[in-house]
């Protein structure tokens, strides 16, 4: 294996700016504890996120029989590095983060808040969107004075699409962030138990993931993205639902979670038709690297193959069966017996259950908010809208270069997500070494480093909003790249 360069002399190789998609900051809780008396919320979080969806606070506070018997989905235990005292004060003090930016080897970082995680799941409105309120207000102002290499991300809640769009409104009118995140689904309540206690409520819910299914409609809220030039950050932890529910390995839990919930975020979307009515609207899925996006991807062009309107009635109608001959070869050459020679005649020949009416093709077409030709449409509506925040350490962020693999050639928008200030990320300045490791290795072409650590990190927020990169240090660089500025008069 090739000896690790430093941060420096990658820097010195590769020529270009490194923008992280995806740092964290540890929010310091005696400071954020004002903001949050201010909306008269207690900082006793173990109490404020009781019950929360993968944050299970009684977990602790129950015996190794009662976890089993309820089933309480654990929680993990220590989630931040400790070991470098100046790493967990980086994380921690977003002044003091700017002065080692250098020293990581990282021009700009998109900074997320962590506690938001929580709080988008609130269930109480005032808690919910107070809590968010309290910790944007808390992050303009730690990060006064940093803007021009560290870009905070504001909290904006959806439980509703109104709650949504006034939110947006004041984390950008108001607040002046540039960046939001958004929870990746909002678990809404089975109906008949909204009032149910919280054992209860911890398995009678359902994930709206605002596309297909959703008890709104989202389309205002996607508009008023695009008006506000607005790219979507989501980053919900898939813990608690699903298959990751173990009340005794976290690490079962944990692995593949944030894949999950995008996917559920990414095929909502499409196949509610988002991307068709607002092409122009940009969402990144963080954290659960691009993998399964590949996956996706075909998927979703063999089932329109298979069970596309056309084929379902071409192939697949039941009315479509020759009985007689059906009958004909069951005679000869099914089972034997005289009581199954007797049912032969008649059999049901589809599914038990699917014999009553005809469905309409409404109910068949799976696809028809997507209003698509044929396979071929796939890709326009799938690739220039979802970008994929893949950790650096991931070796499976390779995938999303390799145009031979997919169909249509299909790449990925792989963007670059450092992740620091979490337990995965033991020394920050090792981050942009694992980021450069495939190219020494020979599995990742120079250009497409760049492409994973600056080109498509400027794309996707300069898609909607071509100066969102002014007053950095990578203004001129993104310029350069993204060309003149469009004269839409």
């Amino acid at each position: 294996m090739s000896e690790a360069l430093t941060p420096e002399q990658i820097r010195e190789r590769i020529g270009h700016p490194v923008i992280d998609t995806d740092g964290h900051t540890t929010e310091f809780v005696p400071a954020l504890a004002e903001y949050l008396k201010e909306v008269g919320i207690s900082t006793d979080f173990n109490e404020l996120f009781r019950g929360v969806l993968g944050s299970v606070a009684d977990w602790y506070e129950m015996t190794p029989d009662e976890r089993q018997r309820k089933h309480i989905t654990k929680p993990p235990w220590w989630t931040r590095p400790m070991r470098r005292t100046r790493d967990r004060a980086a994380a921690s003090f977003p002044r003091y983060l700017r002065t080692r930016m250098d020293e990581f080897g990282c021009d700009v970082s998109l900074v997320y808040p962590s506690t938001a995680l929580g709080f988008f799941q609130l269930r109480s409105d005032e808690l919910r969107r107070g809590g968010c309120r309290a910790l944007n207000r808390y992050h303009r102002d730690a990060f006064d004075g940093c803007t021009d290499r560290l870009i905070p991300v504001a909290a904006v809640p959806t439980h509703t699409p109104q709650e949504a769009i006034e939110e947006l409104e004041y984390a950008v009118v108001d607040l002046g962030f540039r960046a939001v995140v958004i929870p990746s689904y909002v678990p809404r309540p089975v109906p008949g138990f909204e009032q149910a206690d919280d054992d209860v409520r911890r398995w009678a819910f359902w994930l709206d993931t605002y596309g297909i299914d959703s008890a709104h409609d989202y389309d205002p809220f996607w508009q008023r993205c695009l008006e506000l030039g607005v790219s979507l950050g989501t980053h919900s932890q898939g813990n608690g639902w699903g298959s990751r529910r173990s009340p005794s390995n976290w690490v079962y839990n944990h692995i593949g979670h944030f894949a999950a919930s995008g996917e559920a975020l990414c095929k909502s979307l499409f196949l509610g038709g988002v991307t068709r009515r607002f092409p122009d609207l940009r969402v990144a899925l963080l954290e659960g690297g691009v993998g399964w996006a590949c996956s996706l991807f075909g998927d979703l062009i063999e089932h329109w193959e298979t069970r596309n309107i056309r084929t379902i009635r071409e192939e697949l109608d039941p009315q479509l069966l020759d009985q007689a001959e059906f009958q004909r070869l069951a005679a000869e050459y099914g089972p034997v017996g005289p009581a199954t020679r007797e049912r032969i005649e008649g059999a049901v020949l589809t599914t038990p259950g699917h014999q009553k009416g005809r469905p309409s093709d409404d109910e068949l077409d799976e696809f028809k908010a997507l209003d698509l030709r044929g396979p071929e449409d796939i890709p326009d509506l799938f690739l220039p809208n979802f970008y994929f925040g893949c950790e650096p350490d991931d070796p499976m962020n390779v995938l999303a270069f390799q145009e031979g693999l997919w169909p249509y050639g299909a790449t990925f928008n792989a963007v670059y997500g450092s992740d620091f200030g979490h337990f995965d990320v033991p020394d920050m300045t090792e981050v942009l070494q694992e980021a450069y490791r495939p190219v020494q290795k020979g599995t990742l072409k120079p250009e497409h480093f760049r492409d994973f650590v600056f080109a498509n990190p400027v794309r996707f927020y300069t898609d909607t909003n071509p100066g969102f990169f002014a007053d950095t240090v990578v203004a001129d660089d993104v310029q350069r790249l993204i060309g003149p500025a469009r004269d839409d008069g």
